[in-house]
C-alpha cells in the first residue's frame, strides 16, 4: 500500500477537492496536513455541490476514516457547523474522523485581530479572508498558541486563555481601537468544544504510522498550493502555512520517507484569489469570460478569482519544491471554446530572461510572460471519457504541458463532476 499527497501546484482552487474525493474511493485514511477554514473544497456528486472547510474530502466516503493533522489550524465554530452540515446530508462522522492532540486552534481573538490588521494596511492589503489564520499560526510560532490538548484540563485551559488575551487584548485596544474579548467567553466556546470532540482526539502521529505498518492506503490532503506557500510562494501575498510535500510531512508526523507519491493538481490555464503578481494575467474582459465559462469565485468567500494562462514557470516551481510524481490537470473544458491558447513559458524582466520563479517581488509584479501560441479544439470535452477520444489538439495541448513540466500527466478533468475525469494511459 502507498501514502500519496495530493499538492496544489498554482495558487490553490486547482480542484483538489474533487481529486482528492475521487482517489478517497481506494484510500483507507484521508488526513489534511495544513491549514485553516479559509480553504474551501468542493465535491460534486450526482450533480450536488458539497464545500468542506475543515473536515478532510474523503469523509464522504463512507469506508475511508480521516485525519485532522497538527499541522491545520481549527475554528470551532466552523468545525462544528460543518459536522452538523454532514450529518444532514446523512454522512456518518462519529467513528470515522480523529483530531490531532497537537492541532491549534482559532478563536475569536484571531479573527478580530485578522479583521483589525488588515483595515489598518489600507492600500497595502495583502487580501487576506478575514478567518483568523495568519494570528493563529503567528501565536503557533510565537509559542502561545492554544492546542487541542488544552481543552482537556479545564483550569490549565483558564489559566492559558487569561494568559493569551492579556497579550492580545492590548494589541486590540492600543492599537486597533477595538473592544477586548472578555475571557470567561473564551472559555465557555472552548469547553463545549471540547465536549463535543473529546473522543476524537488522539497522537495522529502515533495513528497515521501504526496504520503505514499495517499496509493501509493513505492519502494526504492539504489546502491552497505551492505558490501560497510561505516560504516558496509570492511572499508576502501568501498563506501563513506551507502547503507543499515538506508540509505534509510536518503537518502529520510523518518521516519523508513515507511519502510514496506526490500528486500535483493544476489547472489548464491559470488563478488567483487576492492581491499579488500574476504574471500570466488576462486583460479585464477577458478575464470575466473565463471567470463565467469557469464559474471562477471562491468557494468560501464568493471572490471572483483572478484568471490568466498556464504558466509552466509556476508549475515548475511546484515541480522542483515539492517533488511532484504525476500532474492532474483540471478544468480542461473551460477552454474548449478558445481559437488559441496560450502557455507561458518564461518571463522577461528587464532584458533578462527567467525561466525559474523569481524571488524579488518587484520582478514577479514587472514581469512579462513569454508565451507559446496553440490551437484551440472547439469542440466540448465534458463528456469524453477516453484519452484516446480527446480531439487532436487537445492532447497536443496536454503532452506540450507534460513536456514543459517534465512531469507525466495522470488524470484529466472535464467537468466538475466524479464520472467527468479522463485516465491517461
Amino acid at each position: 500500500m502507498a501514502v500519496s499527497v495530493i499538492i496544489g501546484g498554482q495558487w490553490g482552487d486547482e480542484g483538489k477537492g474533487k481529486i482528492v474525493d475521487l482517489l478517497s474511493q481506494k484510500a483507507d485514511i484521508v488526513a489534511r496536513y495544513q491549514g485553516g477554514p479559509n480553504a474551501g473544497h468542493t465535491v460534486v456528486i450526482n450533480g450536488k455541490e458539497i464545500i468542506l472547510h475543515q473536515i478532510p474530502s474523503g469523509i464522504l466516503w463512507p469506508h475511508t476514516n480521516c485525519v485532522i493533522g497538527n499541522g491545520v489550524v481549527i475554528d470551532p465554530r466552523v468545525f462544528l457547523e460543518e459536522v452538523a452540515f454532514l450529518k444532514d446530508q446523512g454522512v456518518e462522522i462519529d467513528d470515522r474522523l480523529l483530531i490531532s492532540d497537537r492541532a491549534h486552534l482559532i478563536l475569536p481573538y484571531h479573527r478580530c485581530l485578522d479583521t483589525a490588521s488588515e483595515e489598518s494596511q489600507g492600500s497595502k492589503k495583502i487580501g487576506t479572508t478575514g478567518r483568523g489564520i495568519g494570528p493563529a499560526y503567528m501565536d503557533k510560532v510565537g509559542r502561545f498558541g492554544l492546542r487541542v490538548c488544552d481543552l482537556l484540563d479545564e483550569q490549565h485551559l483558564r489559566t492559558k486563555i487569561t494568559d493569551i488575551l492579556a497579550r492580545h487584548n492590548k494589541v486590540l485596544e492600543s492599537i486597533y481601537n477595538c473592544h477586548p474579548i472578555q475571557a470567561e467567553d473564551i472559555v465557555e466556546q472552548c469547553l463545549a468544544f471540547a465536549q463535543s470532540i473529546r473522543d476524537h482526539i488522539t497522537d495522529a502521529s502515533v495513528y497515521l504510522n501504526q496504520a503505514i505498518n499495517d499496509g493501509k492506503e493513505i492519502l494526504l490532503e492539504g489546502a491552497q498550493g505551492t505558490m501560497l506557500d510561505v516560504d516558496f510562494g509570492t511572499y508576502p501575498f501568501v498563506t501563513s502555512s506551507n502547503p507543499t510535500a515538506g508540509g505534509a510531512c510536518i503537518g502529520t508526523g510523518l518521516g519523508p520517507n513515507r511519502l510514496d507519491h506526490i500528486i500535483g493538481i493544476v489547472k489548464a490555464y491559470t488563478t488567483r484569489v487576492g492581491m499579488g503578481p500574476l504574471p500570466t494575467e488576462f486583460d479585464a474582459k477577458f478575464s470575466e469570460h473565463i471567470r463565467q465559462l469557469g464559474g471562477e469565485f471562491g468557494a468560501t468567500t464568493g471572490r471572483p478569482r483572478r484568471c490568466g494562462w498556464f504558466d509552466a514557470v509556476v508549475v515548475n516551481n511546484a515541480v522542483r519544491v515539492n517533488g511532484l510524481t504525476s500532474l492532474v490537470i483540471t478544468k480542461l473544458d473551460v477552454l474548449d471554446t478558445l481559437e488559441e491558447i496560450k502557455i507561458c513559458t518564461a518571463y522577461e524582466y528587464n532584458g533578462m530572461v527567467f525561466e525559474h520563479y523569481p524571488a524579488d517581488l518587484k520582478v514577479q509584479l514587472g514581469a512579462r510572460p513569454i508565451l507559446e501560441k496553440h490551437p484551440g479544439w472547439l469542440t466540448s470535452t465534458t463528456d469524453i471519457k477516453s484519452w484516446e477520444n480527446l480531439p487532436h489538439n487537445t492532447k497536443s495541448y496536454l503532452n506540450r504541458l507534460s513536456e514543459l513540466t517534465g512531469v507525466k500527466i495522470g488524470l484529466v478533468s472535464v467537468g466538475p463532476d466524479r464520472n467527468q475525469t479522463i485516465v491517461v494511459p
